[in-house]
């Protein structure tokens, strides 16, 4: 099964770098449409090229931090948000191993024994 490298909480960590793409991606599409300075070929090149300029660097920025993000979370201890400068806080990782052999050890499995030492 393949992993998503975008998984919710990754994207709602850059949503703070998607909000001013979509702001700059709104004026190139407006400064297009609706003109108002006029065109002219040197000054509407220098307008869109500090409009695109930094929209490609916003756009690849948010990718390689995107990847760092969900790189560190699959790599590193990740805590619970606000938890990781708590004493005595538990990463979330052994919490979830914890929950699973709980459920690993389900009711049925003593029943079993149960009966087999009964016989």
């Amino acid at each position: 099964m393949a992993t998503k490298t975008f998984d919710k909480e990754t994207i709602l960590d850059l949503t703070v770098n998607m909000v001013p793409l979509a702001i700059i991606l709104f004026f190139v599409v407006a400064f297009t449409f609706v003109n108002p300075f006029g065109f002219e070929s040197l000054t509407s090149g220098l307008q869109y090229a500090l409009l695109i300029a930094p929209f490609v660097l916003l756009a690849a920025l948010t990718y390689l931090s995107g990847k760092a993000i969900a790189g560190s979370e699959k790599e590193g201890t990740v805590y619970a948000p606000g938890q990781a400068t708590v004493p005595g806080a538990k990463p979330l990782h052994e919490e979830e191993s914890e929950e699973a052999a709980e459920l690993e050890e389900s009711p049925d499995d003593d029943a079993v024994e149960a009966a087999d030492e009964t016989a």
